[in-house]
């Protein structure tokens, strides 16, 4: 691969996510092809319009013209792709959650370490300019910060993974990271649980869970639900700032979006122009993987983000 080549990219799955979000945002980005997409039926892949389609998640690693492998897979599919992909030496963007439990992501961040390639996680809303102006903002507050964060909607189809806990579903791992970093951005990684919840369907997955988080810095109280009406929202207040991200405060995609913003007594509405936050991952992840300078996730992040998740599971299921 030359200096002036795009990025090959290499998809492993082709369902709704990587059809709807990654696919478009390749074709689009600059410095990057859809060299390659696997999915169970090479006829799906070819749906997204790769160069090539291909029933096997082992070619697409293995492949000499990919350079970074994305996982659009279920949870408990992420560790054992990951680990393959980065052991073949590809770069990897791989979908939210990263791992089913810190454990797992500690394991593919020392993988990717040994292999001396890029490990990002597709938390795609954190490239949203709405996102890194509230992250920004937040990194000016003295004093102490409350959040509320949620990520809600009704109802998942039967038979969908998200409703089988040995495929890592459940509402927290699925819609419960977005309210959770949110509360972290805040509040800093160092964060106790005193209390959370969780409401367990007839699958044996959280269908609800809600908590709240205590630092030094403030407090958060977080909500995630496959059961309640959907909505998106997350607000902070501080000294002499408070913000209000309205639905969609997590996902919004091609559409302009606003923040509210109350600094020093003075209130304004700044406005966001229509992106697409899945685009500027893969920009960001393709210029990684040639060495350039860009922002992507930390993967400490990721870390924090789990081990925070983990404690959350932990104490909604102690009696």
């Amino acid at each position: 691969m030359t200096p002036h080549a795009p990025v090959r990219w290499g998809f492993l799955g082709a369902g709704f996510v990587a059809s709807r979000g990654l696919a478009p945002a390749v074709h689009d980005a600059t410095g990057a092809v859809l060299q390659v997409v696997a999915a169970r039926e090479a006829t799906r892949a070819a749906l997204l319009e790769p160069v090539r389609a291909v029933d096997s998640y082992a070619a697409v690693c293995e492949a000499d013209d990919v350079d970074v492998v994305y996982l659009s897979l279920p949870n408990d599919d992420h560790l054992p792709w990951v680990l393959t992909a980065l052991g073949a030496g590809k770069h990897v963007l791989c979908e939210k959650p990263l791992g089913l439990d810190a454990a797992q992501v500690v394991d593919m961040m020392d993988a990717a370490q040994r292999a001396g390639t890029v490990l990002v996680e597709a938390s795609w809303n954190r490239w949203h300019p709405r996102t890194r102006r509230v992250e920004a903002l937040l990194g000016s507050v003295d004093g102490q910060i409350d959040v509320d964060a949620w990520f809600t909607f009704p109802g998942v189809p039967t038979g969908n993974y998200r409703l089988d806990p040995d495929r890592g579903g459940g509402a927290l791992l699925d819609v419960g990271c977005y309210p959770i970093a949110a509360a972290l951005m805040a509040l800093g990684d160092d964060v106790r649980v005193p209390s959370a919840e969780q409401h367990v369907g007839p699958t044996g997955v959280d269908l609800t869970t809600t908590a709240t988080f205590v630092s030094a810095r403030g407090r958060a109280e977080i909500v995630g639900s496959f059961e309640r009406p959907e909505s998106q929202g997350w607000t902070v207040t501080a000294p002499d700032l408070a913000l209000e991200l309205p639905h969609p405060a997590f996902t919004s995609w091609r559409e302009a979006s606003t923040l509210r913003v109350v600094e020093d007594g003075s209130e304004r509405v700044e406005t966001f122009e229509s992106c697409d936050a899945y685009r500027l991952m893969v920009e960001a992840v393709s210029a990684r993987a040639t060495g350039h300078d860009a922002w992507v996730l930390p993967l400490e992040t990721s870390l924090a983000v789990a081990r925070a998740t983990d404690l959350v599971a932990r104490i909604a299921r102690t009696p």
